[in-house]
């Protein structure tokens, strides 16, 4: 324990020390409750604002009514319930694809999936941004790893080039990146992974519910369902609910059932929270607007701080950092934003490189324009209190 106590303290002394945060109250409007104060919760990945929803609650509590608090099992003891079929059916429908298995988070989903599709042997090429579940994944399955430069295509294809006796080849990319809130190549991808017989992998977390006609994500919003390979994404964001799931050709779903360990030895989703993913589909599908108000406000957002002379990274969707650079002096601006009534997040590393710390904003359909604009106003005028932008 005096070892443990001694990195901690070295933790501190970097400003690189996490503490959890109390959420006293969660409020409609994108608001939260802390400490006695009502914040605008600009840290949230509920982007649609489905977790509070009326109908989504309903239908878990329906859930829960008929099938119990929990499932009581793995899925393939006793454990997979109608409901489970249902709603994967649903999905598959949602994303376009002959299947899909939905797993306790996103995480295992990551995590199971790449370890059961990839060995020792295979390469595996992961742009440097992906979401940490990803390369743990790929360090789980013994694959060799290659990690190239964020988007940059050219360096992935001399790796794919370098490659070529690999027995299996899986390029893996999120589709938004949750640090920059910038997209993926997506198009230019699929054309790598064609020319060099490589399967492609798609991390959705970000951008289900929030991109493409009926919200599939990057994927559909380009026409580039079919040429996906596997599809993954998260119930726990624009969902508004929990979970992760994969989609794609049914015996990838198949295998997944036999070979992908996360799923085999978890027990299955519970109901009440199986009810909750079924309605938010319905609901993201059927409403649209949702996701147009969320992606104006964003563009909105962005330009605000742009014109401001604020560094957000290259972001293209709701997720919006600025860039500030040392840890002690994001941890200093999220605190005033907090005084300010506003909740964000300051990303420091290994979450983000060194020298690199930002303050990362998350918006919400569920947020009047009105209360976008003040953060804005504010955010600006912190920034520039205190040295950023011009």
């Amino acid at each position: 324990m005096e070892e443990l106590t001694q990195e901690l303290a070295a933790l501190d002394a970097r400003s690189l020390r996490r503490r959890l945060q109390v959420v006293d109250e969660v409020l409609p409007g994108g608001k939260v409750r802390v400490a006695g104060q009502v914040r605008l919760n600009l840290s949230s990945n509920d982007y649609l604002g489905l977790s509070l929803d009326p109908r989504v609650i309903e239908a878990a509590c329906a859930a829960a009514a008929r099938w119990g608090a929990g499932a009581g099992a793995s899925r393939l003891v006793v454990g997979h319930l109608a409901l489970h079929e249902a709603v994967e059916a649903r999905l598959a429908d949602f994303k376009g694809t002959e299947a899909a298995i939905i797993f306790p988070t996103g995480y295992m989903a990551n995590v199971g999936t790449i370890s059961a599709l990839v060995g020792p042997g295979d390469v595996v090429f992961s742009d440097r941004l992906n979401h940490a579940s990803i390369y743990d994944g790929i360090k789980l399955s013994g694959a060799v790893l290659q990690r190239f430069p964020h988007r940059d295509l050219n360096r992935l294809e001399q790796l794919l080039r370098e490659a070529g006796g690999a027995r299996r080849r899986l390029i893996i990319t999120d589709s938004v990146f949750s640090v920059d809130g910038d997209l993926a190549p997506l198009t230019d991808l699929a054309a790598l992974k064609a020319r060099y017989g490589a399967w492609l992998m798609v991390d959705e977390a970000h951008a289900t519910g929030v991109l493409g006609a009926k919200g599939g994500g990057l994927a559909e919003a380009l026409g580039l369902t079919r040429e996906v390979d596997i599809h993954l994404g998260t119930f726990s964001k624009a969902l508004g609910s929990q979970g992760g799931f994969v989609a794609g050709d049914r015996r990838l779903v198949d295998y997944l059932h036999n070979r992908a360990r996360s799923f085999i030895y978890s027990t299955a989703l519970a109901p009440p929270v199986l009810g909750a993913i079924d309605q938010a589909l319905q609901i993201v599908v059927q409403e649209p607007e949702r996701r147009l108000f969320l992606q104006r406000q964003s563009e909105n957002f962005r330009q605000g701080l742009v014109s401001a002379g604020l560094d957000i990274l290259g972001s293209e969707t709701q997720i919006i950092p600025v860039l500030v650079g040392e840890n002690d002096r994001t941890l200093k601006f999220a605190a005033r934003l907090m005084d300010q009534g506003l909740m964000a997040v300051a990303l420091r590393p290994p979450t983000v490189p060194p020298g690199r710390a930002r303050v990362r904003f998350s918006l919400s359909a569920a947020q009047a324009a009105d209360d976008l604009s003040r953060a804005r106003e504010v955010i600006v005028a912190t920034a520039r209190a205190m040295g950023l932008g011009s």
